[in-house]
């Protein structure tokens, strides 16, 4: 099974549950966020680095977002079981405020803000729970019902989270109808997405989110479905229930300042590490561009992107688009490199899967990686596309790069090198 395939897998068992254990890969995700961000913030002296979010969170802007581990789950309720609430960035640790607003209280504002209707189906966390504030709800205005989730977070307003949080993706890579961001007059940066809860379209299932972050750190983070449920359940309706306006609306009230002001400001993020930093301690995307240089990979990159351990790049050498990206895992199980698999191992103990064939997610895109995991549980995979979209359609007849440029940039000596040696 692919990198993806895998990642794919345990973000819709954590969907499709929520248990207390969200699944390997994101545990793996946030340990990673955590330990990068020790490492970086000990070799930079008197500085700090950017806070790496989960690999879960390269999906982000589909709309199917990671609960928090831990506890009884984000959503509870039957009809919106699957969905999920914002999660708590990966690379901080939780905040919990003092509970002066409580779970209750963030049931009522929501239902105080959503114009009419039926709201049924609720579940929601206070101020004081560890995960984090949140409310979720299934809301019907008589048009069909429809799953409603809106979470609160501290965040730096000048860092990466926040900035990533109201930056649409590239179109290229993740595909929704619209997308933007607004500079609020107060100096607030607003998100609103309009796009679907599986990339590749397979269903109708429509999400709808706003983000907002204000100068004071506050994060709103409100998505509505035109279903009763992010996942499993049938459409109910043609759009989520609410307008884009309205929920701008919602995002925007004063009424979540009591749980925001509740909750401890978030610590400033640190600065972007200096080019000396171990290759593995990098952001992916920073450090696919730098494999590509030093190894004299001139194919134009046209458009990149991601967070912390998943980067990609789009490039286009004049014969069409083809994208390029890259995870980085750190000391998770990985079964694909279990029992008789078709991987080879290297004279340094590495071993090395490479697979060539369809698409995960479109069956018509030639996809070809190169898997390899080091004897200190590092796992770099690197795969790349005919098509500037996985989802299709083919835009050339093979991905841009060869698959030994796909070996060569997976397999590069400075991936060896640690924050204790290099």
């Amino acid at each position: 099974m692919s990198f993806e395939a895998e990642l794919a897998e345990t973000l819709r068992r954590t969907g499709e549950g929520f248990t207390t254990d969200p699944g390997s890969l994101a545990e793996a995700g946030e340990g990673r966020g955590r330990r990068l961000a020790a490492r970086r913030r000990a070799a930079v002296a008197g500085g700090s680095v950017l806070a790496l979010l989960a690999i879960a969170a390269a999906g982000a802007y589909s709309g199917g977002l990671l609960a928090g581990s831990g506890g009884s789950g984000a959503v509870g309720a039957p009809g919106a079981a699957d969905a999920e609430a914002p999660p708590t960035p990966s690379g901080q640790e939780r905040r919990t405020g003092a509970g002066t607003v409580t779970a209750d209280q963030m049931v009522g504002n929501l239902t105080e803000l959503l114009p009419g209707g039926k709201v049924t189906k609720t579940s929601a966390r206070g101020t004081g729970d560890e995960l984090g504030p949140m409310v979720a709800a299934v809301y019907d205005d008589g048009k069909g019902r429809a799953a409603i989730t809106l979470g609160l977070q501290r965040v730096d307003p000048f860092g990466a989270s926040a900035r990533g949080h109201t930056e649409c993706a590239d179109k290229n890579v993740h595909a929704y109808d619209d997308c933007r961001t607004e500079q609020l007059p107060d100096g607030s940066r607003l998100l609103l997405h309009q796009g679907y809860e599986y990339p590749d379209r397979r269903a109708d299932t429509k999400v709808w989110r706003a983000v907002l972050v204000t100068p004071q750190g506050f994060l709103v983070d409100a998505s509505e479905w035109n279903a009763a449920a992010g996942k499993g359940a049938s459409v109910s309706r043609t759009d989520p229930p609410l307008t884009i306006a309205q929920l701008k609306t919602v995002v925007t009230s004063d009424k979540w300042h009591a749980a925001l002001n509740d909750l401890p400001a978030a610590e400033p993020e640190p600065a972007p590490p200096p080019e000396s930093i171990a290759l593995r301690d990098r952001y992916a995307v920073d450090a696919l561009k730098h494999l590509m240089a030093g190894l004299e990979i001139t194919v134009p990159v046209i458009s990149q992107g991601g967070r912390g351990a998943y980067g990609y790049v789009v490039l286009d050498d004049g014969k069409g688009r083809s994208l390029l990206q890259m995870n980085v895992q750190q000391g998770s199980e990985h079964p694909g490199f279990t029992g008789k698999q078709s991987f080879v191992t290297e004279p340094d103990g590495t071993k090395v899967k490479v697979t060539a064939g369809p698409g995960d997610k479109d069956r018509s895109v030639t996809q070809w990686s190169v898997d390899t995991l080091r004897t200190d549980g590092l796992r770099v995979v690197v795969t790349a596309f005919n098509t500037a979209d996985q989802n299709g359609p083919a835009t050339r007849p093979a991905p841009a790069l060869t698959m030994d440029q796909l070996r060569k940039i997976a397999l590069a000596p400075e991936w060896n090198q640690t924050a204790s040696t290099g």
